[in-house]
């Protein structure tokens, strides 16, 4: 269905369990992937949010996004399917890889059950249901 291209991990000392608001190790990670990978943040159709539903995690998020893609980051529809799964910890990750793996896969966007309002600063195109 897919292949992974790239990868990147970034960390920070900022808190251990709080972000930074401006997302800035995320967006580094972000580039880093699309670098290893050798496309363009335009080539990006979809992203499979963290969208743990928290304002830190993500207004956090939002601002990466806008860091690693510019203008992009507004046409690039973002959901998260832990509104639907709920967060496995450890194993969220392999969950959202089949996930991405099968929206490309069917042409479709999961979306983000129970979303009716999103929060003003996460301005980017939030998929509801």
């Amino acid at each position: 269905y897919a292949e992974i291209a790239g990868f990147a991990s970034r960390s920070n000392a900022y808190n251990m369990t709080g972000l930074r608001a401006d997302g800035a190790e995320m967006a580094e990670a972000i580039g880093a992937a699309l670098d290893e990978a050798g496309i363009p943040g335009t080539d990006i159709d979809y992203i499979n949010a963290h969208g743990s539903g928290t304002l830190q995690n993500d207004r956090h998020e939002t601002a990466a996004f806008k860091k690693s893609l510019g203008d992009h980051a507004y046409a690039t529809p973002v959901s998260s399917i832990k509104s639907m799964i709920g967060h496995s910890l450890g194993a969220i990750g392999s969950l959202e890889i089949a996930a991405s793996a099968l929206a490309i896969e069917h042409g479709m966007v999961p979306p983000t059950a129970n979303l009716h309002e999103a929060d003003p600063k996460c301005d980017l195109d939030y998929t509801p249901v």
